[in-house]
């Protein structure tokens, strides 16, 4: 047991020092390891496990509402960069060039993406001639580099993997439309898939993405009161079709510019899911996205019959639908119980000589640690209780935002509200300096705009007539 405890202890306490326990378990799970050039990371199979996962669950959602998966070059000419003014001012510091290739120097430099518009929209112009040639609604899977200075693995890193979607309208109300939708997508996929509550909005103007007309946000929160920015929706109006000569002939006759959307989630997610749900023990994966959905050990597994039955059991499962495997290694029952509580396996199944010569194995849940005697003519009740986990995590991320927020009507309200790890409903008037002055002396940040009637209230810092509600909170 000494072992068994060595590995707990090799994890900070996540009540004393947060981002230390974070990037413990991120490690110590085997999700990533650190990439030999600064700021990289190498996703680990279990960690690209997860990732696949989602990237299955968001494609199904995806293609429901008709958006089609495409690739684009990674590398990008310099010139459609600049091309977009806001954008290019926006990405400036982040920007990595490429300027010599197969030994010459470049004629022209060309960027390694850090998003997509500006070549996607280039391609679209290209392919749209008319009305009956839109809307163009295609999204990418792909990697992307941003030149951070502090990273942190999955949360902030120079390379990371995301999807993108972008789309292409005929008219600004179907692109508006498309924006809201694709956010409501997000909200739908972190609840179900995730068990992850997420408030979604419009950001203030100081926090939309560069070159869009109007950002959403999808806004998690971790369980030291911060939030993640887990997505974003951008209506981009007709600002890069402008800039990229995305013209199409209407139904009128009429030579018309397009209007735009763009929209993406990133590997950040798998750092969501590690401190919306994880615990002092390590992970706590939602059966949805989890690799190892079941693990099954066996006990004294030197025994006749013993690795046989829980084989029995795995393929039970697998023909069930359930990823599951079982645990054959040649370490202690207790060592392997604490290896999958840290990775975070959402149902653990027991099985030994006592078990078999009884009919019925052990099954240990994850979430709550909860333990009891199945029979084994009974496996098949194995998915309802997966389900029921992913119920009871959403259920227990949703207790654990609601009792976070808090309303505060001065700065001295949102300081003493963040310091107690809590999101905060802030009356604002909309101006730029209340809400600069709020992150000065606070460092909340204006996450999204809330759905809250704001009349009546007045603005925390300059005491005029509040515009908006909108929840500030520190972020990663």
């Amino acid at each position: 047991m000494a072992k068994d405890k060595q590995f707990v202890k090799e994890v900070a306490d996540m009540t004393v020092d947060f981002p230390q326990w974070y990037t413990d378990v991120v490690i110590k799970t085997e999700l990533v390891d650190y990439g030999p050039v600064k700021g990289t990371m190498v996703i680990r199979p279990y960690g690209y496990a997860i990732w696949e996962n989602i990237q299955n669950e968001m494609n199904k959602r995806f293609k429901a509402v008709g958006v089609k998966n495409a690739y684009f070059p990674m590398l990008i000419p310099e010139s459609y960069i600049k091309r977009e003014a806001e954008h290019v001012e926006g990405f400036a510091p982040e920007v990595a060039l490429v300027t010599h290739a197969g030994g010459e120097k470049l004629t022209e430099n060309l960027v390694i993406r850090p998003t997509s518009e500006t070549i996607i929209c280039e391609m679209y112009s290209k392919w749209m001639q008319s009305y009956r040639d839109l809307p163009i609604l295609i999204n990418q899977w792909a990697n992307v580099m941003r030149w951070e200075k502090t990273t942190r693995p999955f949360l902030r890193t120079s390379e990371f993997l995301w999807q993108e979607g972008h789309t292409a309208h005929a008219s600004e109300a179907e692109a508006r439309e498309e924006t809201i939708k694709m956010l409501n997508v997000y909200k739908k996929f972190f609840e179900d898939c995730l068990a992850i509550p997420v408030f979604t909005g419009i950001k203030t103007e100081k926090e939309k993405f560069a070159g869009a007309v109007e950002t959403y946000g999808v806004e998690a929160m971790m369980l030291d009161g911060k939030s993640l920015q887990a997505g974003t929706s951008h209506y981009l109006g007709q600002n890069f079709a402008k800039a990229f000569n995305m013209k199409f002939l209407d139904s009128d006759g009429e030579l018309k510019y397009a209007y735009s959307t763009s929209w993406g989630t990133s590997t950040r997610m798998i750092g969501a899911l590690v401190m919306a749900h994880g615990d002092q023990r390590g992970l706590k994966l939602p059966p949805v996205v989890a690799p190892v959905q079941v693990i099954v050990i066996p006990v004294a597994q030197h025994k006749d019959g013993v690795k046989e039955k829980a084989q029995e059991i795995v393929d039970k499962l697998v023909s069930l639908g359930i990823r599951a495997e079982a645990d054959y290694r040649d370490a202690s029952n207790g060592w392997k119980f604490n290896e999958w509580e840290m990775k975070g396996a959402p149902l653990r199944i027991e099985i030994g000589p006592r078990d078999i010569e009884n009919g019925v194995c052990v099954v240990a849940r994850r979430d709550n640690f909860e333990k009891t005697n199945l029979s084994l003519t009974e496996l098949d009740k194995i998915p309802e209780i997966l389900n029921q986990i992913q119920k009871d995590m959403l259920e227990k991320a949703r207790e654990i935002q609601k009792d976070r927020v808090k309303f505060a009507d001065s700065i001295e309200g949102v300081l003493s509200a963040v310091e107690d790890k809590c999101f905060v409903k802030v009356p604002w008037c909309g101006c730029r300096e209340c809400e600069e002055k709020i992150k000065t002396e606070t460092a909340a940040s204006a996450r999204v705009i809330a759905p809250d009637d704001a009349t009546g209230k007045k603005c925390a810092v300059c005491g005029k007539e509040a515009k908006h509600i909108v929840y500030f909170a520190r972020a990663y």
